[in-house]
């Protein structure tokens, strides 16, 4: 118990990522602010780390799916994996998230306001996106690659640490919106485009956690 309440929330995650569930059940960051220990992370928080600690012991991976060991994937392989899996599902659900929100803003947003500033962020979130994916894949990854195969190529690591920045944004909208929307749940008086809207917002904002998290603790170390 005393070597988990030590190790950082990044580490953990990267061992096994189905842990990362146990972590979102406690709204503790694993991507952003995952270089805090488990213990560190709940005192700030002010949430009994015993708890948290029995909750990671007696966590059962699913088995419904193949686990994934990202932290020995060499970073050409994780770089495409990113882009192919995470880039992607951002790209085909931005717009619809988008869609769902400013409807629901606009119907709701007088007697529901909090909707409005939902939309508000996540108009913002995408927008940051839409920005971020092309450095990563115009810029960044590229680079990457280059360098593996050549290894006298160079390039400004300081991209690097541009992109965690912005992972730290990202990270900023994303907790302000669950707070905004109470962890996605919607009020019973909800309509299915309101349900809608809390549920992808709950599945897009999960993919992007471990989206951020492939990066900032298991890519971006490998290739600094």
């Amino acid at each position: 118990m005393l070597d988990i309440k030590n190790k950082t929330i990044a580490e953990i995650v990267s061992d096994d990522i189905s842990t990362a569930s146990v972590f979102k059940k406690y709204n503790l960051d694993f991507c952003c602010g995952g270089g805090k220990t488990v213990e560190k992370a709940c005192i700030k928080a002010n949430i009994n780390v015993d708890e948290v600690i029995n909750d990671l012991l007696s966590n059962t991976p699913k088995n419904d799916a193949p686990t994934l060991n990202f932290k020995d994937w060499n970073p050409e392989f994780l770089a495409d994996y990113i882009v192919n899996v995470h880039h992607t599902y951002v790209k085909e659900n931005l717009s619809i998230i988008n869609e769902f929100s400013t409807k629901v803003a606009s119907v709701h947003g007088h007697h529901a306001p909090e909707t409005i500033e939902i939309d508000h962020l996540f108009t913002t979130l995408s927008n940051e996106l839409i920005s971020h994916l092309e450095k990563e894949e115009t810029i960044l990854f590229p680079a990457i690659k280059s360098k593996l195969k050549d290894p006298n190529f160079s390039y400004d690591k300081n991209v690097i640490a541009i992109l965690e920045d912005e992972h730290d944004s990202a990270g900023t909208i994303v907790k302000k919106i669950q707070e905004l929307s109470n962890n996605f749940t919607p009020p019973v008086w909800a309509c299915n485009t309101f349900k809608a809207l809390y549920h992808k917002l709950d599945e897009f904002i999960n993919d992007l956690y471990q989206h951020i998290h492939l990066e900032n603790n298991i890519l971006f170390p490998k290739v600094k």
